[in-house]
């Protein structure tokens, strides 16, 4: 795995990033951009996301967005992009034979976007955003209920797609502003992986991106810190199950620590034979699934855990997945499952290798906040975290203090719910009583 991507930053300071896997048959372009709901105010909250959309309807090379898509599928591509908090991608699979299309229809959609037919784009997200909300308009989702918490007043704690009276209210000249603020070129990374060459994707990236203007990186106001907790939010909604998510303020991946909260991820949930699936799903069968996972920005970082169950079943799981974490805190997991997550991350990064989307996110989305490390890198710092390394950095983040548990569902059961993450067995500094639960 010493896999190195070639770099190179154009005369625009456009950077240009291609990972060369000559044994693949298939590539990938894709394009970053230093932009999210992260950028936003309350008053344009979504506006990233509605630019997005706007750069499907055409650009003033390609005005006829049936043939725009049909240049990209006739070479085997699918044209797609997505918006999160703290950045945008547009990408499609290629042929390797025929880069230049992608390459010549991303970037005239990128940098001279016709932005028209905006009431309808308007329209859509209003019926997009309406999976995140009940039938009372109340915001149901656990991301960003989660999010609304941990990061109070700040631009983290907007939701993506925005809110119906953003929206609602979101003039032309708003999204033409964050358009030339932001598509910028030094707020993006121009990325292709797979069978490529990266003399090649130089070249056309300067063709495809001329007219793209100068400018610099957005910049983001570091995330605020919440009071110490437990925090608990209830939002009642009539359904047949109860949603629930724990959370932890973690570190981003360049964080010494990180190598160990991978690990602590994997032993948690990466298969039904790690922990969480085999307690509260295998062994009592208190729910279907249960995930574990990462979220990571440049500056800061989430270890969560989410999971569903009938109503008078989730004060069980949330208390069984708290008992879990307190057993890693307490004691130094043994040798073989440490080795088996550890053998488990090096094989999924060698499987990576195999996917042109996996290397342009890893080495092009990377590449918009820092200089992304190899794989090798990350496996062998993974590979050299001891038990005890381990066990203390479950001991530093996995704390009462630490913990935000976000539910969503019927009131049956609820003050069970309550008591238990009052009553969280986890590593505590100090005496922390719960925050007094929101209910909806």
């Amino acid at each position: 795995m010493s896999f190195k991507p070639f770099r190179d930053v154009l005369p625009s300071g456009l950077r240009v990033v291609t990972v060369e896997t000559p044994h693949l048959h298939t590539a990938l372009l894709a394009v970053y951009v230093r932009t999210g709901s992260r950028h936003e105010t309350v008053a344009n909250n979504g506006v990233s996301h509605f630019l997005e959309h706007l750069f499907f309807r055409g650009s003033e090379g390609w005005p006829d967005t049936v043939k725009m898509n049909a240049a990209v599928e006739e070479v085997g591509g699918n044209l797609n992009g997505a918006t999160t908090r703290d950045h945008g991608y547009y990408y499609t699979p290629l042929h390797p034979s025929h880069l230049r299309v992608g390459m010549d229809v991303i970037g005239d959609m990128l940098t001279r976007p016709r932005l028209t037919d905006m009431e309808v784009e308007r329209q859509i997200i209003l019926e997009e955003m309406l999976d995140e909300v009940d039938d009372k308009g109340r915001d149901i989702d656990l991301d960003n209920l989660s999010k609304r918490i941990l990061f109070p007043d700040h631009p983290l704690a907007l939701k993506i797609a925005g809110t119906r009276e953003s929206v609602k209210a979101l003039t032309h000249e708003q999204v033409r502003e964050h358009f030339a603020r932001h598509y910028v070129a030094g707020n993006l990374v121009v990325t292709a992986a797979g069978r490529v060459r990266h003399s090649e994707v130089i070249a056309l990236a300067e063709r495809a991106f001329a007219h793209l203007p100068r400018g610099e990186a957005s910049v983001e106001a570091p995330p605020p810190v919440i009071g110490p907790g437990p925090h608990f939010h209830f939002v009642t909604h009539d359904e047949s199950q109860t949603e629930f998510k724990l959370t932890f303020r973690a570190v981003p991946e360049q964080h010494e620590d990180y190598p160990a909260l991978q690990i602590l991820r994997r032993l948690l949930d990466d298969g039904l034979s790690s922990r969480l699936p085999f307690e509260i799903v295998e062994k009592r069968g208190l729910a279907y699934s249960v995930h574990a996972g990462l979220d990571t920005y440049h500056d800061t970082g989430l270890f969560e855990i989410e999971a569903a169950s009938a109503p008078e079943k989730a004060s069980q799981v949330v208390a069984e997945s708290l008992r879990v974490l307190a057993a890693l805190c307490d004691e130094e997991v043994g040798e073989e499952e440490l080795n088996r997550a550890k053998r488990r991350h090096r094989m999924l990064l060698e499987f990576s290798q195999d996917s042109p989307g996996e290397l342009a996110g890893w080495f092009g989305g990377t590449e918009l906040f820092r200089t992304p490390e190899t794989f090798s890198h990350r496996a062998d710092l993974v590979d050299r975290q001891t038990a005890a390394q381990v066990r203390d950095a479950a001991r530093r983040y996995f704390t009462r203090e630490n913990l935000l548990v976000v539910a969503v569902g019927q009131k049956k059961g609820l003050k069970a719910l309550e008591k238990v993450v009052a009553e969280a067995r986890l590593p505590s500094s100090a005496p922390s009583a719960v925050s007094a639960a929101r209910r909806g």
